[in-house]
């Protein structure tokens, strides 16, 4: 809702029914008060598994935890939620989505029951402007979010929503949101993208999948490129990675898993700098790498 749709709706509501939207938004306000900044993560969260596994992947999503502040709350950018337009989960339960097949149970049977936060998708789809964000009821957190933030925070006592990837929308879109999102750095809001920067799945060699560190010579290539990239805050080559040679082709063969990486790219400022994490090929074709700008 823009600032006149907003004072127009306040002078027709009844003064009671106004002094409680009133009173909603303050305290929405109040929960987001000014903190230090928050880092910005990228999370490799590769295998659904990894949710029940006590792996090198896991020990380095615990270690992440333990290195920077506690958050008021979570924003996730999963590749898992693929929308036309933008939505946020705006629910104060949201429920734990199993969004795969043909696992064991004991991965269907886990639960991570984070509260949602309203007031944080209100606040979000308020500092965004470039386009209309609406507010979702029916999603939940999937599983390239609560795989890999259940060993962030095991005790699932930060609230946490989701933000989706509107498929419709090029690389430079994204980049360009996310920035949108910076002001949230400074409210306690830990920003996460989740995916995975190599990710081709229908070249993966499954036969190698308890070989550390396999990896097709293309997938190297391109995870070395990539990571260059990074350091060296050359964003606008990450944007356009199609047009970085036949080993990205190959690397990402489909955008929903490399754009949580611009996303978190996008909020990195001047003076921050990168560290990176599970910087390992599985399966010849998939990458864990996890990147953690502050």
């Amino acid at each position: 809702m823009n600032r006149k749709d907003f004072v127009k709706t306040m002078a027709i509501l009844p003064i009671g029914a106004a002094a409680y939207k009133l009173n909603a938004l303050h305290n929405a306000t109040q929960n987001f008060e000014a903190t230090e900044k928050m880092p910005v993560l990228f999370l490799g969260h590769g295998n659904p598994m990894n949710a029940i596994e006590n792996n090198t992947f896991t020990h380095g999503f615990e270690n992440i935890g333990k290195s920077i502040p506690k958050p008021k709350a979570i924003l996730c950018i999963s590749a898992h939620w693929e929308t036309r337009g933008t939505f946020v989960t705006a629910m104060e339960k949201p429920k734990t989505i199993h969004d795969f097949g043909g696992f064991p149970q004991a991965l269907f049977d886990v639960q991570y029951p984070a509260p949602g936060s309203p007031d944080l998708a209100n606040e979000t789809q308020k500092i965004i402007q470039s386009t209309q964000v609406g507010l979702d009821h029916d999603w939940g957190l999937d599983h390239g979010c609560w795989t890999v933030v259940k060993f962030l925070y095991p005790n699932a006592d930060i609230p946490v929503i989701q933000l989706s990837i509107d498929y419709t929308q090029p690389p430079a879109y994204h980049y360009a949101l996310a920035k949108e999102l910076a002001a949230l750095r400074r409210k306690g809001v830990l920003i996460i993208g989740s995916g995975n920067s190599v990710h081709n799945l229908r070249m993966a060699a499954w036969d190698k999948m308890t070989t550390p560190g396999y990896g097709y010579d293309w997938a190297i290539t391109a995870n070395e490129k990539m990571k260059k990239m990074i350091t060296e805050k050359d964003h606008q080559s990450l944007i356009h990675f199609n047009k970085q040679g036949r080993e990205f082709q190959l690397a990402i063969p489909t955008p929903e898993h490399y754009l949580p990486l611009l996303y978190t790219l996008a909020l990195q400022e001047k003076n921050e700098q990168t560290t990176f994490y599970n910087d390992e090929l599985i399966a010849g074709s998939l990458n864990m790498l996890s990147v953690k700008i502050d």
